[in-house]
């Protein structure tokens, strides 16, 4: 009998593989934050953690547009925000000015537009 399981678009693959990447990079960070100090490191690792099963779950539910983009709008933001921060204890400047507030409005504009996603209507 044939399998019922339908293959993973490209689309939750990516958040899937954001998911464990995250998760990854926050666990790495936390140890290098308790080792190494860093006054952003052990931000940079919270973030990555917090945002992890985010991705996770897009990608596993196989969401709607409406969520996958509003997850990809918190996953831009994510990497600004961390990215600036780590940059500034590991290369001691920023990739750019204005990087951590623009990925910090990100997120928050991500989480936003997650809420917002559920009153989107659904496809049957």
């Amino acid at each position: 009998m044939g399998s019922t399981e339908q293959p993973a678009s490209a689309g939750s693959r990516v958040f899937v593989l954001a998911g464990g990447l995250c998760g990854a990079a926050g666990v790495a960070l936390s140890a290098a934050a308790a080792h190494l100090g860093g006054a952003f490191v052990g931000t940079a690792a919270s973030f990555l953690l917090m945002h992890a099963p985010v991705f996770f779950a897009v990608g596993l539910i196989g969401a709607e547009r409406a969520l996958r983009v509003a997850s990809l709008v918190l996953l831009v933001g994510l990497v600004l925000f961390c990215g600036d921060l780590l940059a500034r204890d590991f290369l001691g400047s920023r990739p750019f000015p204005m990087s951590a507030p623009i990925g910090g409005t990100l997120l928050i504009g991500g989480w936003l537009a997650i809420a917002a996603s559920a009153f989107m209507p659904r496809r049957a």
